[in-house]
């Protein structure tokens, strides 16, 4: 089967949580296609290699200091940033809410939605210099329909969508797009911090009867970064196999 293929040469895009799973197929989507990109993850999880190519940087995005040296040293390499994809996330264990340990609470809401407003806090800047800025968040189904045992999961995630749907408005008038994604379950090591019943869940919930693909996430991605997606912006894109129902 073949994929649309889009132009990105000369843009420069930072993917965070781009060391593995979703983050890792959407650098590789872009790259694909000609852009320059800038892998963010935490310290130790990138390839020394790419550090020193500068096409890596590290940076937990729960950090705003670490946040403004990393885009320091990007806009000094590259000279500008194009595309911001927010993906680093955290789902933390499944639990009930009264049970839930409040710092695990807190930190799982920190990383998912404090970290996409710290990350489009420090490159909108960059982003409204360019002709055609695009940011694109990664949220989750969880944010839209609230999953059982992920409370803290599901309210971050609903956070991204409203911030993805207010920066969109703020910006709507500027060449930038700033678009979600919603998926459902997708096969990554981020499952692996959920229990295997409470996946199965998720699965059996799918019309279609399994998990999504990376590389499902990663197309979709691409099309929202490029050229092509000019009159979508603070817009939710489901990625759900059918179970998205609104």
């Amino acid at each position: 089967m073949s994929t649309p293929r889009y132009d990105f040469a000369g843009r420069v895009a930072i993917v965070t949580g781009a060391a593995a799973g979703i983050g890792q197929a959407i650098a590789q989507r872009l790259a694909q296609d000609g852009a320059t990109v800038v892998a963010w993850d935490l310290p130790g999880a990138l390839a020394p290699e790419q550090l020193q190519a500068g096409t890596a940087q590290p940076a937990d995005v729960t950090d705003r200091a670490a946040i403004d040296l990393a885009l320091a040293a990007t806009l000094e390499r590259w000279g500008r940033v194009d595309i911001l994809v927010n993906n680093a996330g955290y789902a933390g264990p499944t639990m009930p809410l009264d049970e839930y340990p409040p710092e695990v609470w807190q930190r799982i809401v920190d990383v998912n939605l404090v970290g996409v407003f710290n990350m489009c806090r420090a490159a909108v800047p960059a982003l409204r210099r360019g002709p055609a800025g695009r940011i694109v968040n990664i949220a989750s189904l969880a944010g839209k329909e609230g999953t059982p045992n992920a409370s803290a999961y599901s309210a971050a995630k609903a956070g991204v969508l409203a911030l993805t749907k207010s920066l969109g408005k703020e910006l709507a008038t500027t060449g930038v797009r700033v678009n979600a994604i919603a998926p459902a379950a997708v096969e990554t090591e981020l499952l692996r911090q959920m229990s295997p019943q409470h996946v199965q869940t998720m699965i059996d919930k799918s019309p279609m009867q399994r998990l999504g693909a990376p590389a499902e996430v990663a197309e979709l991605a691409a099309w929202l970064c490029s050229d092509a997606c000019t009159f979508s912006t603070g817009a939710v894109f489901d990625l759900s196999g059918g179970r998205a129902t609104y």
